[in-house]
């Protein structure tokens, strides 16, 4: 009976034992395991056997990616202007062996570094630089922090600054310059418009002068041509009264009574009841008249 009872406890015993060596790790832990007060190994997700009493789990850690709140605080800029800065860290635990024996505690040293980093690398940057420029504060301080992590087992993904603020005085002085800088723009677009809408007469009125002046150069030259042809037309006809006055003596008494007899006829035409004819050359009209007999007769001789 005592030797019944004995070994039911003794199973019992190795059972309790036997449960206790059994570890499940979850899918998103890390554990890290001594074994008399070294470090052993590292449990991973799933199932897991350790030697209870030697072994025990000196820490746990999450492997999802983790927020750490960067705390407020006031930092100078490099023109002197006091701002109020804070941001998040994220970052995911990868060796637990280092996040254990490597640093004391994890989150607080990458808060404080990230503080640090903060401070000093605003105080490289101009107040305006610091608020048009997030992306490359975010990336420096996630160069930074990711560098010492590193040593710590840990991994920092992202670093985002996530709210910037001004005292009311500097905000007012800042609008009033925003301001100011708007009505520099508005004035020099304006200026910009104004000069070029008078390069643009001045261009159109240089167009507008040069085809006018086209223009008349090219009148000029019509008239120009006009002229020569009708000198040439009066040169060929002088030419063709002197070759036929040279071959008939009356030629030229012909022409002027042509013209004469043309004369009277436009004195004869008109309508005016107060007109009086007095030919005071008859003689050379008469002339004229006989030579135009004449040379239509020499004209009716040679038909």
């Amino acid at each position: 009976m005592d030797f019944t009872i004995f070994t039911l406890i003794l199973l019992g015993v190795v059972f309790v034992y036997f449960i206790t060596g059994i570890r499940i790790v979850p899918q998103a832990e890390q554990q890290v395991v001594e074994r008399l007060g070294r470090y052993h190994r590292t449990l991973s997700g799933g199932l897991n056997f350790i030697i209870p009493v030697v072994d025990r789990v000196r820490a746990t850690f999450n492997t999802q990616e983790q927020v750490i709140d960067i705390p407020i605080q006031k930092v100078i800029t490099k023109d002197n202007v006091s701002i109020v800065i804070d941001g998040l860290v994220f970052m995911r635990i990868g060796i637990a062996r280092k996040a254990t024996y490597e640093i004391l505690d994890l989150k607080h040293a990458i808060a404080q570094l990230a503080q640090t980093t903060l401070r000093s690398e605003i105080g490289k940057m101009d107040l305006d630089d610091t608020l048009s420029s997030r992306d490359t504060l975010n990336a420096t301080l996630l160069m930074a922090l990711d560098a010492a992590s590193a040593n710590w087992g840990a991994k920092v993904t992202r670093v985002e600054i996530s709210d910037i603020s001004v005292s009311e005085v500097v905000q007012h002085a800042m609008e009033l310059q925003l301001r100011a800088e708007r009505e520099r723009r508005a004035t020099e677009t304006e200026a910009e418009g104004l000069k070029n809408a008078t390069i643009a007469k001045a261009e159109g009125d240089r167009q507008k002068a040069f085809k006018e002046a086209e223009a008349i150069e090219r009148t000029a030259d019509a008239r120009r041509y006009e002229q020569i042809q009708l000198a040439q037309g009066q040169q060929q006809a002088i030419e063709m009264i002197a070759l036929a006055m040279q071959s008939n003596p009356n030629a030229a008494e012909f022409l002027l009574a042509k013209d004469r007899i043309k004369a009277w006829e436009g004195i004869a035409a008109s309508d005016s009841q107060n007109k009086i004819v007095v030919p005071y050359e008859s003689a050379e009209l008469i002339g004229s008249l006989s030579a135009l007999q004449s040379l239509l007769g020499q004209a009716g001789q040679l038909k």
